[in-house]
């Protein structure tokens, strides 16, 4: 059966299917507590319960000083949007963060480089961007270019390693798509309603364009590990046919 008819399209995607939870059980379980997760939250708790896990957990700089292992680790917990409403721009958000970022683009990193380094990638992004937001928030607040409320904003979610994600599953494309992908990864961001308080964007924006330089920059080095490792692996033989 020809892989690229309709038919062929199908029985491969019906064995990806079949094969998702044997292949990708760490992002199987974790879009499950995601999806507990954000069932529990907006569904099984009042609004103000609500409000206060989600003010608890924000990777905000209050909490970053006042207990900085919970929400780094917490906000990766809570999913912010939506994955009913499909008319809004929020599940738009749901289809790239959770489902090709998540669901797709870690699955493949697992598959590929394995349960650690996959969670690697996404923790990378996560914690990466949030610190270095950190830093650029503090040093907007210094500059006046952010309201001083910024310090207690909710910022939470898997946005920054989705992203993290999105940009480091480059590999996984043909050479002639890498460069579109690219530029949708860094533009999707950019897309929304944020908005610009002074020289810099909001600073979730800002999150997003540099988890999206982290999983690039994870993404080059491991395609310069492949090349040598090949270069290495092709250099055996040469040098074993070698006689003295």
């Amino acid at each position: 059966m020809n892989a690229r008819s309709p038919r062929g399209l199908l029985s491969g995607l019906l064995r990806a299917v079949r094969s998702y939870p044997r292949r990708s059980p760490l992002t199987l379980g974790y879009v499950g507590l995601l999806v507990l997760g954000h069932i529990w939250v907006e569904g099984r708790l009042s609004a103000d319960q609500a409000d206060t896990v989600r003010a608890y957990l924000s990777t905000n700089l209050d909490n970053l000083h006042d207990h900085p292992i919970t929400a780094l680790l917490g906000s990766a917990l809570l999913y912010d949007g939506t994955l009913t409403d499909v008319a809004s721009t929020g599940f738009a958000s749901t289809l790239i963060t959770l489902g090709l970022g998540i669901c797709c683009c870690l699955a493949w990193a697992e598959r590929r480089f394995g349960r650690l380094r996959a969670a690697a990638v996404f923790l990378g992004g996560h914690i990466g961007a949030t610190l270095v937001t950190a830093v650029v928030i503090l040093t907007a607040l210094r500059h006046g270019w952010y309201p001083d409320s910024v310090r207690a904003d909710f910022d939470y979610g898997i946005s920054y390693g989705a992203q993290a994600t999105l940009a480091f599953a480059t590999l996984a494309l043909p050479r002639w798509a890498r460069l579109p992908w690219a530029a949708f990864v860094v533009a999707w961001p950019l897309s929304g309603d944020s908005e610009w308080p002074g020289p810099l964007p909001d600073f979730t924006t800002v999150g997003h364009l540099v988890s999206a330089a982290l999983g690039f920059a994870l993404a080059g080095a491991a395609a310069v590990t492949a090349a040598r490792r090949r270069r290495a692996e092709a250099a055996v033989p040469a040098t074993a046919d070698v006689h003295p």
